[in-house]
């Protein structure tokens, strides 16, 4: 049976009510065509792109925009070489890329959450699951400790930590992506009762300073910034397992993205 590229995006959006004004699209691409291979990734960079073609794939499902902004800004890349090059790159190719964002988030479970919690091997350790968040118990760590089993399990270089490294944790609340800002997460401290905070990112003079002065008050709080990529690339490699049992008759592949910053 052939399938077509909005045979694939109606199965990511299956059990979804409509989302209006949604990010979600596909650009370049014909709903229409045929798919011959399917990649996921994090976030449709040059280099992979240019796998994904090696690979065979017409349909590459990115997490995140191509173009370096979350909804495109009139004229942010007018006349930029780099954004035409990468351009005329998927002219040329002709693949297909759909960005599977805000129908992906908010899949009951979310994916992205499911896919990191697998990583780490803390399914058994959620004690509550929300929209936007989960909440678990741990056996007690130093937060410094969990920042290493962290990056041993994800096999990242390095991540950061504000506030008490020191203290013990058992209660931690998990935030992917750019959920990490002020507004979701010191409510979340709070309201959860929680000793840690892993989140992808957010402004870096919300939640770090609020955990730093908490720390200095003798109210010891710890958060550990993942990045962004880093918290949201396993939720992408476990999408493309559930795609390839969805479609067993197509190559599926999960493309990673090299980190973005080099620790110098």
């Amino acid at each position: 049976m052939t399938v077509t590229i909005q045979n694939v995006i109606d199965r990511l959006r299956l059990t979804i009510q409509p989302i209006e004004n949604t990010v979600d699209d596909l650009e370049p691409g014909c709903p229409d065509t045929e798919v011959r291979g399917i990649a996921t990734t994090f976030m449709a960079t040059q280099q992979v792109i240019e796998q994904a073609l090696s690979l065979g794939v017409n349909l590459l499902i990115s997490h995140e925009a191509a173009y370096y902004s979350h909804r495109m800004t009139n004229g942010l890349l007018t006349g930029d070489q780099v954004y035409r090059n990468k351009q005329n790159l998927l002219q040329q190719s002709g693949i297909a890329i759909y960005r599977h964002h805000d129908y992906c988030h908010k899949a009951e479970p979310d994916p992205i959450m499911t896919g990191l919690l697998h990583s780490l091997k803390w399914e058994s350790r959620v004690e509550e699951m929300l929209p936007t968040s989960a909440v678990l118990r741990l056996p007690e760590m130093r937060a410094s400790e969990i920042a290493e089993y962290v990056k041993t399990q994800l096999s990242i270089p390095y991540v950061r930590i504000a506030g008490d490294p020191y203290m013990t944790c058992s209660r931690i609340g998990i935030l992917v992506g750019y959920r990490g800002g002020g507004v979701n997460a010191i409510p979340f401290y709070r309201e959860k009762s929680l000793d840690l905070i892993i989140a992808g990112e957010g402004p870096e003079w919300e939640t770090p300073e609020y955990a730093r002065d908490s720390a200095y008050q003798g109210v010891p709080k710890s958060l550990l910034v993942m990045g962004h990529a880093e918290s949201e690339e396993p939720g992408m490699r476990y999408l493309a397992k559930r795609l390839q049992e969805s479609y067993p008759e197509l190559p599926v592949h999960f493309i990673p993205v090299n980190p973005v910053f080099k620790v110098v």
